[in-house]
């Protein structure tokens, strides 16, 4: 009984140091995709009217504390977003990212317009519970978009990338609460 219960201490502990837990999502501590190494940073969820919307990881290769140095490093990078409540609407993810970058670009979107577009195109088929969307960042390939661990799209340029991470990253956020859960 009690080798049992050793054993049993010692896979819990393992188990906890592999994943973190916010808003009943699992985040691995490392994300492996097309060889980028990337450890969890921070994580925590989006609040709107006091309901979870989604929960995110923010994913470095490169240990950062300061949200403007992750915004324009050109270094491999992701952010995975998991929807956790079904009042998330393809209509009200488009908005919303929209709002995120303008307030991540100051307005000045022009020279990434058509990326932005293709982003967001992401987002125009249904978006329910559970959908896992993953934006990996490889300074050799671009913005990798993922949803449900299909690749849906690559997007070049670090300006665009410098947009995408800002949109939870800037000085005007989304959620000033889920920046500081993502960098501290």
């Amino acid at each position: 009984m009690k080798k049992t219960l050793i054993i049993f201490l010692l896979l819990s502990s393992f188990y906890g140091f592999s994943q973190t837990r916010v808003g009943g999502v699992e985040f691995p501590k490392e994300l492996i995709i097309k060889d980028n190494h990337l450890q969890l940073k921070g994580a925590g969820t989006r609040v709107k009217l006091w309901m979870d919307m989604y929960a995110m990881g923010l994913y470095l290769s490169t240990d950062r504390k300061d949200a403007d140095k992750i915004i324009i490093a050109d270094e491999s990078m992701g952010i995975r977003l998991e929807i956790i409540s079904g009042l998330i609407t393809s209509e009200k993810m488009e908005k919303a990212t929209r709002e995120g970058f303008k307030n991540a670009t100051n307005g000045e979107m022009e020279n990434i317009k058509q990326e932005i577009e293709d982003f967001i195109s992401i987002f125009m088929g249904d978006i329910e519970k559970k959908d896992v969307f993953e934006f990996i960042y490889s300074p050799t390939i671009g913005t990798m978009v993922y949803k449900n661990g299909e690749l849906k799209q690559a997007i070049r340029g670090l300006s665009f990338k410098q947009a995408l991470f800002g949109i939870w990253l800037c000085n005007k956020p989304a959620d000033k609460s889920l920046k500081e859960k993502l960098v501290n």
